[in-house]
């Protein structure tokens, strides 16, 4: 997704107002960018809580902020002034972290991020974009410009099967529809189901929706998809992102609240920071029993 980020970055560069901090990463990917805003896009170097708090102090001065690294490095590292800086101030900073849940695969547990969004969504106001497809990030780049308030993108890689038609960007969408109960993945995790859903019968195959922002508060869930939990007899949720402050409890407790019932529960969700052997992330996946065939096997389950 990163050529896709830096396409839609590259529409905001003619702004004098918009800057673009790096924490000396993007790499084969944001030269474009570079050189189009000139001394507007700086190298922070390898100094990450630096670097946001410089990006607060432009926010407070009107600049349009964007601060780019690999994910663990955008949120782990700078945690504090993300916190005390951008997000008690109210500042519109606005996140980007390349490589969300286990993308970095065999360089370890240091460079995966598997509990990025559950973390940021803990301080006020943040916003979060989880783009599931390339064809999202424009628009998730779009809707994050507009915000007065702190935003993370978490950017993964789009896995949509050969040949299939990436609908229009929402925040909820439904990209299959079925008998089989409802399923809902979080961002570009979707992309790894869809070609496993599709050729099942009616009866097996899920209604499935993809979303890809949060906080529920700000993107309530639409009625079409509440009326199908109503009706199901099973509700799977998948993430690639621990099950403690994930998706997953946000929407449970979304449903509770609402007076919604909660049909049979099943959860696909990062299991673990380390495992016995080192691997690329679908290697991780399985492990976690995030692929499609542990989802198979679930939506089989009798």
């Amino acid at each position: 997704m990163r050529k896709q980020l830096c396409d839609a970055l590259m529409l905001r560069a003619p702004n004098p107002n918009t800057v673009c901090l790096t924490g000396d990463l993007g790499f084969m990917a944001l030269e474009p960018l570079q050189n189009a805003m000139g001394p507007r896009f700086i190298n922070a170097g390898v100094a990450e809580q630096n670097m946001v708090s410089v990006a607060a102090g432009l926010a407070r001065h009107q600049f349009e902020v964007w601060l780019y690294s690999i994910a663990p490095f955008c949120y782990a590292r700078p945690f504090e002034q993300i916190r005390n800086d951008v997000a008690f101030h109210h500042l519109p900073v606005k996140l980007i972290g390349n490589g969300g849940g286990y993308a970095y695969g065999v360089m370890g547990p240091t460079h995966h991020a598997i509990e990025d969004y559950g973390v940021l969504l803990c301080l006020p106001n943040m916003r979060v974009f989880v783009p599931a497809f390339d064809e999202d990030v424009g628009e998730s780049i779009a809707r994050a410009a507009t915000l007065e308030t702190p935003s993370y993108t978490r950017l993964g890689r789009g896995e949509p099967p050969p040949g299939y038609t990436v609908p229009t960007y929402a925040p909820w969408r439904q990209l299959a529809h079925g008998s089989g109960g409802v399923l809902i993945v979080v961002g570009p995790l979707v992309g790894t189901y869809l070609e496993a859903i599709l050729p099942l019968a009616d009866q097996q195959r899920p209604n499935l929706w993809v979303i890809s922002e949060l906080p529920l508060s700000a993107n309530p869930m639409p009625p079409a998809l509440i009326s199908q939990i109503v009706e199901a007899t099973r509700l799977h949720v998948a993430e690639e992102h621990v099950a403690q402050g994930g998706f997953a409890s946000a929407l449970l407790l979304y449903l509770a609240q609402h007076g919604i019932r909660v049909p049979e529960f099943h959860y696909l969700h990062a299991r673990a920071h380390h495992f016995k052997r080192y691997g690329s992330q679908r290697f991780l996946r399985e492990q976690s029993m995030l692929d499609a065939p542990a989802l198979l096997a679930l939506l089989h389950k009798k």
